[in-house]
Parts: C-alpha cells; structure tokens; sequence
C-alpha cells in the first residue's frame, strides 16, 4: 500500500531527518528578514562561500576533491580508464602547413620552435587513433565500462585523446585544473564528465585510481611530472604494475637520458622494464592487450601464460 502523509512516519526504510537540500529550501521560504538572519554567520555553513573557502577548511575542500570525481566516475560505470598525458603545445596535423609558412617570418630561434611543434603532429595523430581504437572497443566487463579515454581536458595531445573517443561514438573523461591563465575543457570532453580541479596533488590522484594503461607522448613539465610521479609509484612498490606507454622514443631519449640515469647507479637497470616504447596507436593496444591477456576485440583471453 503505498505510504500516504499520516502513515510515512512509520515506514522503516524512510530516512528520519530531512535532506540538506530540503533544510535548505526551508532556509529560503521563511519570511525572516532581520539583522541577525542577513548577517554571514547565519547562513548554513554548507552553503556559505566565504566560510567554505577559508585557510581552515582546507581540509574539507581536499575531502571534496576527493570526493566528486569518485561519485560521478562510479555513476557513469567507469571501472578503469586509458589515461594520455601530453603536451598542449603540438598542433593537430591539419594545423601545421598555416603554422610552417608563419614561421618563415619570425626569429631564427622562433621559427625553430614553431617547426619542431609541428614536426611532432604525427603524435596528435597517434593520440586521436590510439583513443578512437579503444573506444571503439566498447570493453565492459560486470557491467563496469574499461579503458574509458582520460585525458587533462585541455588542448593538443589532450584534445586528440577525447576526439579520438568522441569519434568512435563514445565517452571521454577530461580532469581540467583551474590556472592562474584560462584553460578551457576542450570541446571533445563528454560534458558530465567534465571535472575540473584546484589541487594538482588531487588531480594526479584521480588520474592514476582507475589507470589501467597510460600514454605518455611528447610533453613539457607537466607532462614530465605526471610520467615520473607514475613510474616512481610503480617502481617503490606503492602501485601495482600498469603498462607505462612512452610514445616517441627520439624526443624522451633526447631530453631524457633514461640509460645514463642507470648507469649512475640513481635507478636499477630493470626499472627501464617499467617502460614501453611505442611509436603507433597499434603499439599502444598491442602493449595493453599483452599485459592483461586481451583478445583484439578486447574480450578477456583464454590463458594469460600461452
């Protein structure tokens, strides 16, 4: 029988207290203008901005960061994610011959900037195919979506990531931060799963709990933070093994000298291990689909050890 308004106070599922959205509309429905309710310290505390953003409260506002981005991911069936890191300097290939006749005009070391970013197009390509086969895929397993496309939400290597998955008809996950200049989420993000972030630290964190495969292609520091924070995790043991996808072999050993680092002694030889080297979006799922024993279609193989 269903409950009417004299019988609801006595069904033992009901929540006894009332809903802080439901306080809060009691809040605004009383006729109550006086000094003391138009003073800040009556307001609830949940809804009082100035309150919520004081040195003090820090702490909450980590817990909330936290919090959010766990509650959408789980409702939106995210089991792991495909995560790409990458610069947001590169320009997607169609932009580069504009780009190239630009620099005919500009200073010698200007010029060399410009052709170098655009020599590195081909991976905004990689980035977009890589992201785009795995979308494709559709891999669900107990009803949980996998490898759903991450990126940093903003533009370049980032953008290509949640294009390649918006193309292929799926969904795409971009974690954006607020910074000191603007940086927009890309128009490619799935808009409900569009987060954005003031703490890196809590970022980083949301980027790596559902990881199960990261790309790494040409990038600047932040790009560097997020692979080093990564391997670092992997090698002391903090985080299980993932495959760690470097993709431009020429560029990170040029800028990084990963066999140098080892024959200092600072690293184990077998921490390179950590690394897989890839140059195509096919290089990319072969590595994923080896590590977790997948068939190319993405369904779970027979047997890991053949």
């Amino acid at each position: 029988m269903a409950d009417s308004p004299e019988n609801e106070d006595h069904d033992l599922k009901d929540y006894k207290f009332y809903h802080a959205d439901m306080e809060a509309g009691f809040a605004d429905s009383l006729d109550n203008d006086t000094p003391q309710t138009r003073h800040p310290a009556y307001r609830l505390a949940f809804r009082d901005e100035d309150f919520l953003l004081r040195e003090e409260l820090r702490p909450v506002r980590f817990q909330l960061e936290l919090l959010k981005p766990t509650m959408v991911l789980d409702e939106a069936r995210v089991g792991s994610t495909l995560v790409m890191y990458g610069s947001a300097r590169i320009p997607p290939p169609e932009s580069t011959e504009a780009a190239l006749e630009q620099a005919e005009n500009l200073p010698d070391d200007e010029a060399l900037v410009v052709r170098n970013l655009a020599a590195k197009a081909k991976y905004y390509a990689e980035a977009y195919r890589l992201a785009r086969m795995v979308t494709e895929k559709s891999i669900v397993e107990d009803g949980q979506r996998q490898f759903v496309v991450t990126s940093g939400g903003g533009p370049s290597i980032m953008e290509a990531a949640n294009r390649g998955a918006s193309d292929a008809g799926g969904e795409s996950i971009g974690l954006n931060i607020i910074l000191p200049h603007e940086q927009a989420p890309n128009p490619y993000v799935t808009p409900y799963l569009s987060l954005n972030f003031h703490y890196f630290a809590l970022r980083k964190m949301h980027f790596l709990i559902r990881a199960r495969a990261v790309a790494v292609f040409p990038g600047g520091f932040g790009t560097f933070d997020e692979m080093f924070e990564l391997l670092t995790l992997i090698q002391t043991g903090k985080m299980k093994r993932i495959p760690v996808l470097l993709f431009g072999k020429d560029f990170w050993n040029r800028v990084v000298n990963f066999e140098a680092i080892a024959e200092e002694g600072t690293i184990s030889k077998k921490d390179l291990d950590l690394i897989t080297w890839c140059e195509t979006a096919e290089d990319g799922w072969e590595a994923i689909r080896e590590f977790y024993c997948l068939k190319d279609n993405g369904a779970a193989g027979m047997d890991c050890d053949a």
